[in-house]
């Protein structure tokens, strides 16, 4: 979490709550944003990104999964890429649920591999086991 000396970072987008929802997407569990590669600002989303920015986006490379780019909207911890691609879709500090959707958006922003594709379905798949 964030201490009362270290603000959250801003998040950019179009109608941001402060739980980092936006026009797009704005369920219950559409509560992150992520830090773009190309621009190194938080966004609600990859739409926000692209109608807010003038540049195209590009992805994290997996070599900087370390790098803490995810940020949970109701707690403001920050999560490093790998930790949010491997928390099975609920914060490692508060334990918010995200939205499991988003899986199917990692390439979106992370260079992904076919570990990441599978690792992606299982977890989208084991609602069924």
């Amino acid at each position: 979490m964030k201490t009362p000396t270290t603000p959250a970072p801003v998040v950019h987008g179009l109608s941001v709550t402060p739980l980092t929802q936006c026009t797009h997407w704005h369920s219950s569990l559409d509560i992150i944003a992520i830090k773009h590669f190309c621009c190194n600002k938080f966004y609600a989303c990859i739409t926000c990104h692209n109608v807010c920015e003038t540049h195209c986006p590009s992805v994290w490379p997996q070599t900087r999964r370390d790098e803490m780019a995810v940020l949970c909207g109701q707690c403001k911890h920050v999560l490093t890429i790998d930790e949010y691609m491997k928390s099975g879709s609920k914060c490692t500090v508060c334990g918010s649920g995200f939205n499991p959707g988003c899986k199917n958006h990692w390439d979106l922003y992370f260079e992904i591999d076919a570990k990441d594709t599978v690792q992606a379905a299982c977890s989208r798949n084991s609602h069924l086991d």
